[in-house]
């Protein structure tokens, strides 16, 4: 069990202010940055600080990141929304940065979040003075800084990439929520190790969603034998969704993914639309569902409509671009074409073929005419010879040449289905295949 107690002098800042570090070792997450002997961390260390920007998707750290820093450096921090500021507000808020620095000695971080709301104009009115070392400029944003940020501001900063933190750390900022001396209340709560499990998984790398989501259920604790417990009923009440799925063995959450896959390769796109919204509301990862899309679009579609896998992969960029709702929208639409295309798993079928021969055949050498003879010497031991270039043959094809080994001439895995694309598709390989029997010229004879 984990407890939560809390303040008076708390009592007005929610759990994520409170939770803010205030040193490196109190920093959850992004260790490719901020681990020992890093370049960031030492730059830190050494209280030697410079202007970057910080890219990276909600709730990893970026604000607190850059008060830690502010706190660290001992600098004044400043803090400007791109959504409510112009260039007046920065003109201003280096006025009195300078005037500071003059007086006290002191420098300062202007923090400038969702950076990439301002318009090039706006981004420009900060170059003097990055330039000058008036301010040091830190921005953070969720968007590409190589699109949305003028190349002369992003010369002039280091740009860090914050990553999604994962299960392990959110766990760890929750449990540090629970039992940390600088988060005391007045009465404790109580929160199952399970619970706290939920939590993190929903949250899907967003500290302070988890963060928040775990303040509103202990407002919610219930009185049990004199102590106040969060249980799994809080959390259904506080998260507005059904945590099913995240029954701790996970049957139930591979269930529906496998029902998903299952409603797109039977054609039903109402179905698969529903365990896609089950799937999603419950706080899956929609990448992964963009990932398993794929899979569908090789595995039960192929080469049927070859245009399922380039929307799928379509989808998936979406997603990893825009994030939710846009991103979410797109998976839907390539379900809902995956559903209804013509269906092939030829390709699936052969590659699986194809694989369990290979791994149970011997390592066959390649025969001589297909290997390549870049030196003299190998033209004089036969490689590449009689090599049939199918462009120089009647149609680009070079009837009754083999690519296989010796032993294995003749073997076929792939075979269309009569369905989509793969109508032509068989076509063309049953004329193609025909001709390599009719022609007289075998370089290994096949038996029928």
């Amino acid at each position: 069990m984990n407890s939560l107690f809390d303040e008076e002098s708390h009592a007005g800042q929610p759990l994520a202010a409170r939770m803010r570090p205030k040193s490196l070792s109190d920093y959850v997450g992004q260790a490719h940055l901020l681990g020992e002997g890093k370049p960031l961390r030492q730059s830190i260390e050494r209280h030697a600080i410079h202007s970057m920007v910080l890219w990276g998707p909600p709730g990893v750290g970026k604000t607190s990141f850059a008060m830690m820093l502010a706190s660290l450096s001992r600098a004044r921090f400043v803090t400007l929304s791109a959504v409510l500021s112009g260039v007046k507000d920065i003109r201003q808020e280096v006025e009195l940065a300078r005037q500071h620095k003059q007086a006290m000695g002191q420098d300062t971080i202007l923090f400038v979040d969702e950076v990439h709301r301002f318009n090039k104009s706006q981004q420009d009115a900060f170059l003097p003075y990055v330039e000058d070392g008036s301010i040091i400029f830190v921005g953070a944003t969720t968007e590409n800084p190589s699109f949305e940020l003028n190349n002369a501001l992003l010369s002039r900063c280091r740009v860090y990439i914050l990553k999604k933190l994962g299960n392990d750390e959110i766990l760890e900022l929750l449990k540090n929520a629970l039992t940390g001396d600088h988060v005391l209340l007045a009465q404790r709560i109580e929160v199952a190790d399970d619970e706290l499990d939920v939590l993190a998984r929903v949250a899907d790398g967003d500290a302070r969603k988890a963060l928040n989501l775990l303040e509103i259920a202990c407002d919610l604790a219930d009185e049990v034998a004199g102590r106040k417990v969060v249980g799994r009923e809080i959390l259904q009440e506080v998260m507005q969704t059904s945590l099913k799925r995240f029954d701790k063995g996970g049957d139930l959450f591979y269930e529906q993914i496998s029902a998903l896959h299952k409603s797109v390769r039977g054609s039903d796109p109402d179905a698969a639309l529903y365990w896609f919204v089950r799937m999603i509301s419950a706080g899956c990862d929609p990448l992964y569902i963009a990932r398993r899309v794929v899979r569908m679009a090789s595995e039960d579609i192929g080469n049927a409509d070859p245009k399922a896998l380039t929307l799928a992969l379509n989808a998936w960029d979406v997603q990893e671009r825009l994030g939710s709702p846009e991103g979410e929208l797109a998976i839907a639409q390539a379900l809902t074409y995956l559903a209804v295309a013509p269906k092939s798993n030829a390709v699936y079928s052969a590659y699986k073929r194809c694989l369990s021969e290979v791994a149970n055949q011997p390592d066959y050498d390649v025969p001589m005419h297909l290997r390549n003879a870049p030196t003299t010497l190998m033209q004089k031991e036969g490689f590449g010879h009689s090599y049939r270039y199918a462009h120089d043959e009647p149609g680009a094809f070079a009837a009754g040449e083999c690519y296989f080994p010796e032993a294995l001439a003749g073997t076929r895995y792939y075979e269309p289905v009569e369905r989509g694309l793969e109508i032509k598709i068989l076509e063309k390989l049953t004329r193609l295949r025909l001709q390599n029997q009719q022609s007289g010229f075998q370089r290994f004879k096949v038996e029928d």
